[in-house]
C-alpha cells in the first residue's frame, strides 16, 4: 500500500487482542465480515484486551486501509515536545509577525512505532501542499517538510496535529486484530482530533458508539 513518500505495507504494528469473540458482544460501526471493509476515516479505539502496551488505551485515526493493509495516526498519546521545539529542530524559526502562538505550543504526539523519527501532520482541509493525502471531505495527512514550512510563516492550518511516527497493518492484519477483540471502531469525528484536549479523547471516540468506557470489562467480547 502506497500513500505519499510512504509505503506501509513491510511494517506492521504487532497488535491483538486473545479473548474469546463470542462473549459479551460490543456492537461497532463496521463488520469484518465485509470483504470489501475500507475503515479509513474511523477511528480504532483499542479494547481493554489489547495485549500490545504501545496502544493500550489508544485512538488511532486511519487515514488509510484497502486490501494492502491500513495506515494511521494514534491521536491521543503525546511525547515531551512541543510544536515549537520540533520547529526549532528542524531549522525552522517562525517568522517576525507570525501569529502561532497557539498552534507552536500543541503538544506532539505518538504517532506509532513505525518511522518514529518522521513527522506526519493531520490537517484540515484546505491545504496545497507537495505530499497530501485526502482522508475524507474534513481530514487530510500530509507529511512533506512544506506544510510545517507555512506553519513557521504563520499560514499553515490552524486545525492540526502533528505525531512522530505512525502505525500501520500488513494485508489482513489489522481485520484479525478487530476478529481478536483488539479494536473497536467507528466513524471518525474531527472535532476530536483537533479541538478536544488529549485526555478527553479516548472517552470522547468511545461515546460515539455509545459506550461508557467503565463498562468495559479486561475482556470484552467481539467487537
Amino acid at each position: 500500500m502506497q500513500t505519499p513518500e510512504l509505503q506501509t505495507s513491510a511494517d506492521s504494528a504487532d497488535t491483538a487482542g486473545q479473548t474469546d469473540p463470542a462473549t459479551n458482544p460490543i456492537p461497532h460501526s463496521e463488520t469484518v465480515a465485509d470483504h470489501n471493509l475500507n475503515l479509513s476515516d474511523h477511528f480504532l479505539i483499542a479494547m481493554p484486551s489489547m495485549l500490545d502496551p504501545m496502544f493500550g488505551g489508544t485512538v488511532v485515526y486511519l487515514c488509510e486501509h484497502n486490501t494492502d493493509g491500513a495506515l494511521g495516526m494514534i491521536v491521543n498519546k503525546p511525547t515531551d515536545i512541543m510544536l515549537d521545539e520540533l520547529l526549532e529542530r528542524i531549522d525552522l524559526i517562525p517568522e517576525a509577525g507570525a501569529d502561532w502562538t497557539a498552534i507552536g505550543s500543541k503538544q506532539v504526539m505518538f504517532g506509532g512505532p513505525v518511522q518514529a523519527e518522521r513527522g506526519f501532520v493531520l490537517h484540515a482541509i484546505p491545504g496545497d501542499f507537495s505530499s497530501t493525502l485526502e482522508v475524507s471531505s474534513q481530514v487530510a495527512l500530509t507529511n512533506s517538510r512544506d506544510i510545517l514550512e507555512a506553519v513557521a510563516k504563520g499560514k499553515g492550518p490552524e486545525r492540526l496535529l502533528v505525531t512522530l511516527g505512525c502505525s500501520s497493518w500488513g494485508a489482513g492484519q489489522l481485520e484479525q486484530e478487530i476478529t481478536n477483540n483488539g479494536w473497536l471502531t467507528v466513524r471518525a469525528d474531527p472535532a476530536i482530533i483537533f479541538d478536544l484536549p488529549i485526555e478527553q479523547r479516548f472517552v470522547a471516540a468511545m461515546r460515539l458508539l455509545g459506550i461508557d468506557p467503565m463498562m468495559l470489562a479486561g475482556e470484552a467480547g467481539h467487537a
